[in-house]
């Protein structure tokens, strides 16, 4: 049995994909400046600068719109627990470095541009979004795999994450019903997408120089997989109210995150597996299965949850007519 490679060997092996990958990545990203993309003649002062603090009113978002852009913006936050986590498990010399840096870089863009429109835009209590990232960063993450970390799982995560956070802004703009946010959060996807292709690359070559290993961390990954932002405050319920409304759901985590990486990888088609990694093959095709079950369990109770609403709502416009 062919022994695993260790984390330098892996490293070291894919060093020049990862140049070429880095290289790459820098001619097709765009420049652009957060401050372009926020309505700055909206703001006015608050309270402590002799102005008016916010009150619920103020906000033009939905409930809905609302929660997502919170979500969205606390898992944006904790960019310094994701740069510890990629810095650990890659490197910070050669394109490694170069990558970590730049990543984080661009990455850090995405929760300035969204701060600064909820609070100019009075979209949100900045009182109570400000408790919730000290929260959240106060608690950091850690990998839903931290028992077996490395640079293959690693690696994993962040391509399904990032295109995962990817779908995720591009449907809050949508929701938002405002162009502007909606402008800004296409942006901000568009840096996810390229940040996503970067990492896919890697695990495929990755799954090229250790089909067996790397496809365990895949599977492992997949089986695990928690979004970004579980630890903050209140994340079940806007998760929950993202999913009922179609922001992420099960079926979106399965036919857009997950599906399209796995047939890009041609993991149902490769035939470099050893038995073990014939056998790992075999169990992620069993998760999928189960998955795409739970897909339909999650919608038809949420059919049944939305009809229910929409049923109480009418019987309230009823009763508020017939009084």
């Amino acid at each position: 049995m062919a022994r695993d490679l260790t984390q330098l060997e892996l490293l070291s092996e894919l060093e020049p994909v990862a140049a070429e990958n880095v290289d790459r990545h820098i001619s097709m990203a765009k420049e652009w400046h957060p401050h372009d993309y926020v309505p700055w003649d909206e703001g006015r002062n608050f309270a402590a600068m002799g102005g008016e603090d916010w009150d619920p009113s103020q906000s033009r978002l939905s409930e809905l719109a609302k929660a997502a852009m919170i979500t969205n913006l606390l898992t944006e936050d904790n960019l310094p627990s994701y740069h510890r986590e990629i810095a650990e498990n890659f490197s910070q010399d050669g394109p490694w470095g170069t990558w970590v840096g730049r990543w984080t870089a661009e990455e850090n863009r995405h929760g300035i541009v969204m701060r600064d429109y909820l609070v100019v835009t009075r979209a949100v209590d900045p009182v109570a979004l400000e408790q919730a990232r000290m929260i959240h960063m106060t608690n950091g993450f850690a990998s839903p795999t931290e028992d077996e970390a490395g640079f293959l799982h690693s690696v994993a995560y962040v391509t399904f994450q990032e295109l995962a956070t990817r779908v995720s802004h591009r449907n809050t703009g949508k929701v938002c019903d405002d162009p502007i946010a909606d402008r800004m959060l296409q942006r901000v996807a568009t840096d996810e997408n390229l940040h996503m292709i970067f990492y896919r690359n890697m695990c495929g070559a990755a799954l090229d120089l250790a089909p067996d290993q790397a496809l365990e961390a895949v599977t492992l990954i997949l089986e695990n997989f928690q979004m970004p932002g579980a630890g903050m405050p209140n994340f079940r319920r806007n998760g929950v109210m993202m999913a009922k409304h179609g922001i992420y759901d099960l079926r979106q985590h399965l036919e857009e995150v997950i599906q399209p990486v796995l047939k890009k990888w041609k993991i149902f088609e490769r035939d470099d597996f050893t038995a073990r990694g014939e056998a790992v093959r075999e169990r992620l095709g069993l998760f999928l299965e189960r998955l795409a079950k739970d897909v339909v369990k999650f919608e038809e109770q949420r059919d049944r949850m939305l009809a229910r609403e929409a049923a109480k709502r009418e019987r309230e416009e009823i009763t508020t007519l017939a009084g």
